[in-house]
């Protein structure tokens, strides 16, 4: 979570409130199926302290991304398995870029503060130097001598 706090009530995508006959209908699939996907980890409801299933509106969603994979698609179950670790991995490192750019930008920030502090604590009686042109020119220089 992002440091408030959330309504306990209230559902998300992610909230396990279908029951496996629900969460069947729903997705087009037969109970016997979800369940064999469970054993096989393809997905994996929440569970009740009784050990029922309880499926969100997410599981929903890749029951249905893994039937069409296996139907439409013809890729095996392992194969399924396969692209949904390497799909959840990618989501984890997105995340992760995310974090590590948003480190940066706030590290860029600070560096730039600090640069703007020390640009500010420059004396300001200095008088900055200047190239002058150099040339060719010889200036001699005598002292006046003292009347006798």
């Amino acid at each position: 979570m992002d440091g408030r706090r959330r309504n306990p009530y209230q559902l998300t995508d992610d909230s396990p409130v279908y029951v496996i006959s629900i969460a069947a209908q729903l997705s087009g699939l037969h109970p016997q199926t979800l369940r064999q996907y469970d054993r096989l980890g393809l997905v994996s409801p929440d569970r009740t302290a009784g050990r029922g299933r309880r499926y969100s509106a997410r599981d929903i969603e890749l029951l249905r991304t893994v039937q069409q994979l296996s139907q439409d698609e013809g890729i095996n179950l392992a194969g399924i398995k396969r692209i949904i670790e390497l799909e959840n991995q990618v989501a984890a490192l997105q995340q992760r870029v995310a974090e590590l750019s948003a480190a940066v930008d706030g590290a860029a920030a600070a560096m730039q503060q600090r640069e703007a502090q020390v640009h500010a604590s420059y004396r300001r009686d200095l008088v900055p130097y200047q190239d002058m042109q150099q040339t060719s020119a010889l200036v001699v220089w005598r002292p006046k001598r003292p009347k006798e």
